[in-house]
């Protein structure tokens, strides 16, 4: 049979099970999200064998949940049928997206997740910072999480009793974690420790001033590691490898131009939006740490790129993120995902350039790079790449080689 949107709904108009005055409105939604035809049949006919099963077993469509699905997957096939593992994951994949989009609409009772003990804990700790401290979203989901895995370690699944803490407990967890985490990141967590710690004491949860209980992380902050940017030939062979006729060509191609010409972060890219592009002055409008709103100049060729994408490339979506996902469903790249990261490894491995690193800011640190050999100032280059330190941009200093070699002092015993 051929796989086109037709056909996708005759399997539905066939459907005599449960589902089955549910079924067009559900092929209907996903056409609306633009999914292509063999997609939207592929997903029609797990819904359609999910529907005999059911009427097949006499399970109602409001009891549905997760169990069902399971029950499913393994149910009894034909004699000598092997089901190849591809095939569970495929079914398993489109029978949950079915069973949530009956949830959406209130066909199945939603799902109740039970939260542990930790977890409550945690939540409490997460809905404070937000509150009194005005954290980003991403600092308070770190923090959330460090205290969570600390609890988790902790008391495991029972009821979290934080008078039980003590200077032991801290001091393991952060040795459990020394033999997973680089310095850095050791720290990060060291800092999100205390600030749980704080909370607990200032709750009144427990008696004893945990906090100073948390070990210090030696990293050398006077000697920062060198950072690592992308040759300018190597970014530009990225930058051309974007296919123009393609949808996914023509976004990738505006975001590395971003990354290159502006130095964005990642994430300041995936929370663009669409009166962010300020086409008559030229301007574009960031969004930077600490929610920070800066205008910038955008580049011709920037603009060319990100007119191109809206013009060509960008899909009919409600979303007003400015870059949307390439595939079905449309809809903004989702913050504190490697989107940006990935859009960046697949240009490289098609440009076949070996790089630094694979992640996004090598852009950024090529672009510092390039201004400091062009003569740019370390002021000016810290209020190009936004920094609120100068610390932050003097890393830069032991990347001109060319101006350092100068101040080298001559080995003893060596030439004169």
């Amino acid at each position: 049979m051929e796989r086109s949107y037709a056909s996708a709904r005759a399997f539905v108009d066939r459907a005599a099970g449960p589902l089955a005055p549910h079924l067009d409105s559900y092929i209907s939604g996903l056409i609306d999200c633009r999914y292509a035809a063999d997609v939207v049949y592929l997903k029609a006919r797990h819904a359609a064998a999910f529907d005999r099963w059911l009427a097949k077993q006499r399970f109602a469509v409001t009891d549905l949940g997760d169990g069902h699905v399971e029950l499913f997957l393994h149910r009894a096939r034909s004699i000598g049928r092997r089901v190849a593992p591809e095939t569970l994951r495929s079914e398993r994949r489109e029978v949950l997206q079915l069973l949530q989009s009956l949830r959406a609409r209130g066909v199945c009772r939603p799902v109740v997740l039970q939260r542990s003990s930790a977890e409550q804990r945690a939540g409490r700790y997460a809905a404070y910072l937000r509150s009194q401290h005005g954290l980003t979203h991403a600092t308070v989901e770190r923090y959330e999480a460090v205290a969570l895995q600390f609890l988790r370690e902790r008391f495991g699944c029972s009821d979290v009793e934080l008078r039980a803490l003590s200077a032991e407990d801290v001091i393991a967890f952060v040795r459990r974690r020394a033999k997973q985490l680089r310095p850095l990141t050791l720290k990060c967590v060291a800092t999100a420790l205390r600030s749980f710690l704080r909370y607990v004491q200032y709750c009144g949860e427990t008696a004893v001033v945990l906090e100073a209980a948390v070990p210090a992380v030696a990293t050398w902050a006077t000697t920062p590691a060198l950072p690592k940017a992308i040759a300018p030939e190597h970014a530009q062979r990225a930058i051309d490898s974007c296919d123009p006729s393609a949808i996914a060509g023509l976004r990738d191609r505006a975001v590395l131009l971003l990354l290159a010409r502006l130095g964005l972060r990642a994430h300041e890219i995936t929370a663009l939006q669409l009166e962010d592009c300020d086409w008559d002055r030229g301007h574009l409008r960031v969004r930077g740490k600490g929610g920070r709103e800066v205008l910038l100049p955008m580049p011709q060729d920037v603009g060319a790129a990100i007119g191109a994408y809206l013009r060509h490339g960008r899909p009919a979506s409600e979303s007003r993120h400015l870059f949307l996902r390439a595939q079905a469903p449309f809809r903004g790249l989702t913050r504190g995902s490697d989107a940006i990261g990935a859009i960046v490894r697949y240009a490289l491995e098609r440009a076949r350039v070996v790089a630094p690193h694979r992640g996004s800011h090598q852009f950024r640190h090529a672009l510092a790079t390039r201004l400091l050999q062009a003569g740019a100032s370390f002021p000016e280059i810290g209020e190009v790449l936004r920094h609120r330190s100068p610390q932050s941009t003097s890393i830069y200093a032991r990347v001109d080689l060319s101006a350092l070699r100068p101040l080298a002092l001559p080995w003893p015993g060596g030439a004169r």
